[in-house]
């Protein structure tokens, strides 16, 4: 089967549990795993988007910049709260 020129297919909880490996790499090489139980899905497997480190170090950075800023001393802001 092929959905939006992604290779997907579909197998079985039982069949995952015995090739658990083998799907794991099909999956990291851009195929997409639709999991059965019963012959219904209930997951999907499919490759993790890998980033440019620079574009990771970018957005952690964007996240970083959004937190709320402490001013005080850190160590006496924790004391405080608790």
């Amino acid at each position: 089967m092929v959905c939006n020129n992604v290779a997907m297919r579909k197998v079985s909880v039982s069949d995952l549990h015995a090739r658990t490996s083998a799907i794991v790499d099909e999956a990291s090489e851009g195929s997409v795993i639709v999991i059965e139980k019963h012959g219904m899905p209930v997951a999907e497997m499919r490759p993790m988007k890998r980033i440019a480190p620079r574009e990771a170090a970018r957005k952690l950075k964007t996240l970083w910049d959004s937190l709320p800023q402490v001013k005080a001393d850190s160590g006496k802001f924790l004391e405080e709260d608790r």
